[in-house]
């Protein structure tokens, strides 16, 4: 009876988390009983959209306003203040679970046609707990409609080591980043991260740097992972983003205004950039009976 639903709890070795039933949210997350994100009540509306699933498009589209395979579309604005449409349209829909297991649970979300979406699509995630390895995360999306579709995802977990970011080194293994206006809009082409306030190819301390951009041109290990690393010398949590996520959104949450400000990291896996329905950069253009998927994980290190 609370306000984001069933919470499904699953488990394994030091790892523990919680996903609910409304928007098949990551709303708990913890190794050896310590946070490893910002979390929130059951009986909360999610803040600041933390640990959420965003699809058909994460981040913005600029005025809600776009044009595919030669038709034009205005989506209901979500965020007023900016006139934007903001995080896709799955993360307060309640979504159903396929299979629970004590380590892993996987939910289904069928989504019909809406205004300024008039497409359909059945979507997949899977969170799935590991001894060693912590968490990971498959979101998949599979076109049932009759027509081709615009289409990508992201998430918004916010990474936190129960400190001030201000106190914490940040590592983003990312070679270039979009500015963006005052409306959180990109603006022109990726830029070198170098002599920027944004280049944590290295690990730095974070200090009062303010972020809200996105990051391309990952720099991947040998199993294809980008990786945003938070670490206080003695403990470290990491978020990494598989090859179906060619994106990182970094947000310090500066704009945000009660205790939990810069106390959490907003560390972003996603398919494209910002404002992609209208730019059209690597936005996915998904053919009926087509099927496309990104993975990506948190670890405690």
């Amino acid at each position: 009876m609370t306000l984001t639903g069933d919470q499904y709890e699953i488990s394994a070795g030091p790892y523990a988390a919680i996903v609910t039933e409304q928007g098949a949210s990551l709303r708990a997350l913890a190794h050896d009983g310590r946070p490893l994100i910002l979390s929130h009540g059951p009986d909360e509306p999610p803040p600041a959209a933390a640990g959420q699933l965003l699809a058909p498009w994460p981040n913005r589209i600029d005025h809600g306003r776009y044009s595919f395979d030669g038709e034009a579309y205005a989506l209901p604005i979500n965020e007023g203040p900016l006139d934007n449409a903001i995080h896709g349209l799955v993360r307060f829909a309640p979504w159903r679970v396929a299979g629970h297991e004590s380590h892993r649970v996987t939910l289904t979300h069928r989504l019909l046609g809406y205004s300024g979406y008039p497409f359909r699509l059945d979507l997949t995630v899977e969170y799935a707990l590991d001894a060693g390895g912590g968490l990971t995360v498959r979101q998949s999306a599979r076109n049932a409609g009759s027509r081709v579709a615009p289409y990508g995802h992201g998430a918004h977990p916010y990474l936190t080591l129960g400190r001030p970011l201000d106190e914490c080194d940040l590592l983003v293994t990312a070679e270039r980043y979009l500015e963006t206006d005052s409306r959180s809009i990109p603006v022109g082409d990726a830029r070198d991260v170098a002599g920027t306030p944004y280049d944590f190819r290295t690990p730095r301390r974070l200090g009062a740097t303010a972020i809200n951009h996105p990051y391309t041109a990952l720099v991947r290990d040998g199993d294809g992972r980008a990786w945003i690393r938070l670490s206080d010398g003695e403990r470290a949590v990491a978020l990494w983003a598989g090859e179906g996520h060619p994106w990182l959104e970094v947000y310090t949450r500066d704009e945000v205004t009660d205790e939990t400000r810069r106390t959490g990291l907003g560390a972003e896996p996603m398919t494209c950039p910002p404002n992609s329905f209208v730019t059209g950069v690597d936005l996915i253009a998904l053919r009926p009976g087509e099927e496309t998927s990104g993975v990506w994980g948190i670890t405690a290190s």
